[in-house]
């Protein structure tokens, strides 16, 4: 039986260079690193992880699964990323519910930036 999400992991190629965007630009707190090639990031509600272990398998903003992290502003925080380099792969825009945009990582991943405006 499952009974919850255990991680969702993105695989990188330059763990250091990953490693600055999600800690720096993005403010994530380390929680656990394995042999600096697996790097573990708690968040509520689940775990989120940069690998360089995920053999076979490479960064794509096209391809696989995704992301989205909950922050208190999109556009505050797209407008910060962009001044840091950046890409914006969807301008920010509403929907009945939340805002969102997507923005890459230094990896080429997609990362979906979400701010409910609604409650559940």
């Amino acid at each position: 039986m499952i009974t919850s999400i255990a991680f969702t992991m993105y695989p990188v190629t330059d763990i250091a260079r990953a490693r600055r965007f999600y800690e720096q630009d993005l403010g994530l707190i380390v929680s656990r690193v394995f042999q600096d090639a697996w790097i573990e990031y708690d968040l509520a509600g689940g775990t989120f992880a940069i690998t360089t272990l995920a053999e076979g398998v490479s960064p794509s903003a096209d391809a696989g699964g995704g992301i989205g992290f909950e922050v208190d502003n999109v556009d505050a925080m797209v407008t910060t990323l962009r001044a840091k380099g950046t890409t914006v792969k969807l301008e920010p825009f509403s929907t009945s519910v939340c805002r969102m945009a997507v923005i890459l990582d230094p990896e080429g991943n997609a990362l979906t930036l979400h701010q409910a405006t609604q409650s559940w």
